[in-house]
């Protein structure tokens, strides 16, 4: 019989024993017997449950967890051992201690059984009280050891998940303090190279061991700053960071994790590189500088994401051997890089910004001085006229001065209109086959007078067979005079600029070279940017408000063609090369452009003009009347409405812009009055949008010229009225809008 050590005399100061804390299973089927055995172990403390049969055994200890189970091995029905045996198959009741009491104690073959059904120990019955009650004690304080290492064990599990729970708090406390600071530092400047080495500062050592800043500007990647690495101060415990070069080894494999990081927009980790970074250290004398080797051990690339676009990347490395970037280190390095994000997004706005308010101030600037230049020499002559009007030759001289910087006047504006409403897509094309040399010619004669005035010898060379292209003649012309003025502009007195054309495949190709200043190479992508000058001083002022090559560049593109500007740099010239389709299967010559005939005899017309501008009126009535019209004028609206009326002229020339009615109701007024029905309105405007035109069609006007009115077309315009006593639709200089009522 298995012997059993005695609990110790103290056990009770060691774990008290508490009642109904312990459950004790009493199973026999004599009352008698139960009543005994409850007598004996009642002083122990534990709760005692009683059971007359195998069946209601199980059934308890299905109910409830027992310290020890006392079974009587003779029983009807199912006897103790078939009882043991189904309470050692049940998981949770496998390890229960069971006594077995018989009154066969020394039936080896029932013992045997017992203590292979896992018993642990024999009493003999009629029972001892001293043995039971000592036996079933061990057993019980045993249980209550159990029970108190099990609370031990539950209560520092508990502390232990409190612990890492704590230290994740914590941990993600000081990832959200970390990134609300880099948030913080990174929104401190608006400067992209204060932000680039914020934020490479912020990295090492808090994220990582070295970092790598690649952006990218566009389309191309620009080295960004160079890798970190912490080293240790001279002669402090603490890290300082410093600049360190990307070992040659590193790039092969770097750059591809960059395009695919850049290609997919997924972060990418590298582990167990073998490679060797070279860094520096500083020695504790701090007299010099030696080598010292680092492995890099893992490196993670994540990308800086921003407004939908890339910008570029960020390289993490971690040194240390066995380090690895986990996935709440990969979190912490996408978070930091979606705000380094934000802020050099931030960074490039505010530099773009400043650019174009850079920009725009210059072209203020620019538009003030180009405007004056004109200005000076027509006030000039408008003076010298006044001082010496009898001198034919000083008048013929001023009328020169004059009608020069007028017509430099309207150049300026037409290009900025131009630009205008070709931004908007207002602008249309008339797409027709014209001979190169042409075009060439036009260009030129347009351009003759700032090549000329520079001294330049301008070089023209076109192959002898005829090239035509498709395209609008008036505004290729309008491009190749452009590219010869900005030559012309930007070579130096008694300079060379050449132009020709040769045909390439299926496009014809205009080559315009010079002399000149050149193009420095940083430019050449941004030539074509509007207000966009190579150089402004005021000892070198070529004039113009930077449009012509913007201008030139869109023109060429909505005829399906390109242009590029080339240059070997500073004093080397440049060379601006206009591809368009060719047109090789037409061989009928271009029809020329009829010039508007001037009026060979006086025009027996009855003109009204209205303009509150009494100088504007002034002028235009000398010039009609000395084509025979007889002119009146009106200075308002409500003037206008009346003096029609009375008059009922052929003619009205109305302005729009006017006190008390606009030109606008002025026209309703005429068209609603049945008498003036057959008055011809023509639109006099500074206003020349196909906005502004619709809305003179519908208030009733018959054309619109956009001012400065040219005197010839107008002429000419009042001569096919006073040839046909109807106007026919199509102007060069004022857009027909309906037909008169004649």
């Amino acid at each position: 019989m298995p012997q059993y050590p005695d609990p110790p005399e103290d056990l009770a100061s060691v774990w008290p024993l508490e009642e109904g804390h312990v459950d004790i299973l009493i199973v026999d089927d004599r009352p008698d017997k139960r009543l005994v055995y409850q007598t004996i172990l009642e002083d122990l403390g534990p709760k005692i449950y009683m059971a007359d049969s195998g069946q209601a055994a199980l059934k308890r200890v299905l109910e409830r967890e027992f310290a020890v189970i006392l079974l009587d091995v003779n029983m009807p029905g199912m006897d103790g051992l078939e009882t043991a045996a189904l309470i050692r198959n049940r998981g949770r009741s496998a390890h229960v201690p069971i006594i077995f009491i018989t009154a066969d104690y020394n039936d080896e073959s029932h013992m045997a059984r017992g203590y292979a059904l896992g018993a642990v120990d024999y009493i003999g019955s009629p029972v001892v009280p001293e043995i039971l009650r000592a036996k079933v004690r061990v057993f019980v304080d045993l249980y209550r050891l159990a029970q108190q290492a099990k609370r031990q064990a539950r209560q520092q599990l508990a502390l232990v998940e409190e612990r890492v729970a704590r230290a994740t708090a914590e941990q993600a406390t000081k990832r959200l303090a970390f990134l609300a600071q880099a948030g913080a530092t990174l929104a401190t400047s608006l400067d992209g190279a204060t932000v680039s080495r914020e934020l490479v500062h912020l990295c090492v050592p808090a994220v990582a061991d070295a970092c790598a800043l690649t952006l990218f500007a566009e389309g191309a990647a620009e080295p960004g700053p160079p890798l970190l690495w912490p080293e240790p101060q001279a002669g402090s415990d603490e890290t300082v960071v410093s600049g360190q070069l990307l070992s040659e080894a590193v790039s092969p494999w770097l750059r591809p994790m960059i395009e695919r990081v850049i290609s997919t927009g997924e972060p990418e980790v590298a582990s167990g590189l073998p490679l060797e970074l070279a860094a520096r250290e500083r020695d504790t004398q701090g007299a010099g500088t030696k080598r010292r080797a680092a492995a890099l051990s893992s490196v993670a690339v994540v990308p800086l994401v921003a407004g939908g676009s890339t910008l570029g990347t960020l390289s993490l490395g971690l040194c240390a051997r066995g380090r690895e970037f986990d996935t709440d280190a990969l979190s912490m390095a996408t978070k930091l890089a979606g705000r380094a994000a934000i802020a050099l997004d931030n960074a490039r706005l505010h530099e773009k910004v400043q650019e174009q308010d850079r920009r725009k101030d210059e072209f203020l600037a620019m538009l003030a001085h180009e405007l004056r230049n004109p200005l000076a020499p027509i006030s000039n002559a408008v003076h010298v006229l006044r001082e010496r009007s009898d001198s034919p030759t000083t008048v013929a001289w001023a009328g020169d001065v004059i009608g020069r910087q007028l017509r430099l006047l309207v150049r300026l504006v037409d290009d900025l209109l131009d630009v205008s409403r070709i931004t908007r897509g207002k602008i249309e094309l008339k797409i027709e086959s014209i001979d190169a040399a042409r075009v060439i010619a036009a260009a030129v004669e347009t351009s003759r007078p700032y090549v000329d005035a520079q001294e330049h010898a301008l070089v023209v060379s076109v192959p002898p067979e005829p090239l035509r292209l498709k395209g609008d003649f008036a505004r290729v012309a309008q491009v190749l005079a452009n590219l010869i003025n900005n030559a012309a502009k930007y070579t130096d007195k008694g300079g060379r600029i050449a132009i020709d054309a040769a045909r390439e495949g299926e496009e014809i190709v205009f080559r315009v070279r010079d002399s000149g200043m050149g193009i420095p190479k940083e430019l050449l992508s941004t030539i074509f940017e509007p207000f966009q000058q190579i150089e402004r001083t005021l000892d070198r002022s070529q004039g113009g408000l930077g449009v012509g090559l913007t201008l030139a560049q869109r023109l060429v593109e909505m005829q399906g063609g390109s242009i590029i500007a080339h240059s070997e740099g500073p004093d080397r010239g440049s060379e601006f090369t206009v591809r368009l389709p060719g047109d090789f299967a037409t061989d009928a010559p271009e029809s020329p452009t009829a010039d508007t005939p001037a009026p060979e005899t006086a025009l027996d017309l009855r003109v009204l003009i209205v303009d509150d501008n009494r100088d504007v009126a002034h002028s235009t009535a000398l010039l009609l009347r000395a084509a025979g019209c007889n002119v009146d004028l009106a200075y308002d609206g409500e003037e206008a409405v009346r003096v029609v009326r009375t008059l009922q002229p052929d003619v009205v020339l109305l302005d729009l812009g006017l006190p008390k009615l606009d030109g606008y109701q002025v026209a309703e007024r005429i068209r609603a009055d049945r008498s003036s029905v057959n008055s011809l309105i023509i639109a006099l405007s500074g206003y020349g949008q196909d906005e502004h035109r619709l809305r003179s069609k519908r208030a009733g006007f018959d054309y619109h010229i956009v001012k400065p009115i040219d005197p010839a077309a107008l002429t000419g315009l009042l001569a096919s009225l006073w040839s046909c006593r109807k106007p026919e639709p199509g102007s060069e200089h004022g857009m027909p809008l309906r037909k008169s009522a004649r």
